[in-house]
């Protein structure tokens, strides 16, 4: 394609006129050389670059996985959902080392609910319980409030200078926010998903990525949820049939050559638990 120039003198002089000593705006964006490993999945292996590629975690906060918390006032058994936090911050360890970014997507909401509509709300009441914002049963603030004790990422997870964190105020991080600028900005095109509750948030979350042109894997022995197995397993089974590919934090870690010493431990299935 031919581009022609117009001499400044022949404009007219109706037109802008760059000064000899301006500066020019590039839009060039630098790309980074391609990584790409191989990572054994189900139902098939996924080729994927690393300098394309990013882990979120979803809503590993106190208020669903801390004693104290919300969940926990709620009579909620925690063991499921708090025994992938081994599991999670080895592959974030990993991850980082392999220079992949790792981004925290927690719920933060307002203190006075005003973006939160009357039936989210309600679903969180759960029957009477306290709901978003509502003081904590535990005295510690306010439930899922951001910046505030019931918001925050709960201990045994380390939150790097280099990672991200992402406040969102509904169950899909896509909603309302910007994650999606922020995967857009640094050239992101494929997602690690682990968290909880996989069935909720970490399932919203992945379908609305894949519904936006994201390539999605999720990390099975990083996700849990305090919902009964058959649940877990139906997501499993959509994210291989539908939305992506599945696989394990050993498979993914060893691909991107940052194995490292495996977990302490992982709740073993469990068919008696009951959805809340």
């Amino acid at each position: 394609m031919r581009v022609l120039l117009k001499r400044s003198d022949e404009a007219g002089t109706g037109g802008a006129r760059a000064s000899s000593g301006e500066q020019p705006v590039s839009f060039v964006r630098p790309r980074k050389q391609q990584r790409i490993v191989r990572v054994p999945a189900t139902p098939q292996p996924a080729d994927i670059d690393l300098n394309a590629s990013a882990l979120i975690v979803v809503d590993m906060q106190n208020d669903f996985i801390h004693p104290d918390g919300w969940f926990a006032g709620k009579g909620i058994d925690l063991t499921p959902i708090r025994a992938v936090i081994p599991a999670i911050e080895r592959l974030a360890i990993g991850l980082r080392r392999a220079d992949i970014p790792v981004i925290w997507l927690n719920w933060g909401v307002r203190a006075d609910r005003a973006n939160l509509p009357p039936l989210t709300v309600e679903k969180g009441r759960g029957g009477g319980s306290p709901t978003y914002s509502d003081p904590s049963p535990s005295g510690r603030g306010h439930i899922l409030v951001r910046d505030e004790w019931g918001a925050a990422i709960a201990d045994g997870l380390t939150v790097a200078p280099s990672d991200l964190v992402v406040h969102k105020h509904r169950l899909s991080g896509f909603w309302d926010n910007e994650l999606d600028s922020i995967l857009r900005q640094r050239g992101i095109t494929t997602l690690l998903f682990a968290g909880v509750n996989i069935d909720r948030c970490v399932f919203s979350t992945l379908q609305d990525a894949n519904f936006l042109g994201y390539d999605c894997m999720l990390v099975e022995d990083s996700c849990q949820t305090v919902s009964p197995d058959f649940v877990r397993d139906a997501v499993l089974y959509l994210v291989r049939l539908l939305h992506g590919v599945v696989a394990t934090s050993d498979a993914i870690l060893t691909a991107v050559g940052q194995p490292g010493p495996a977990p302490l431990s992982l709740h073993p299935k469990s068919s008696d638990r009951s959805a809340p």
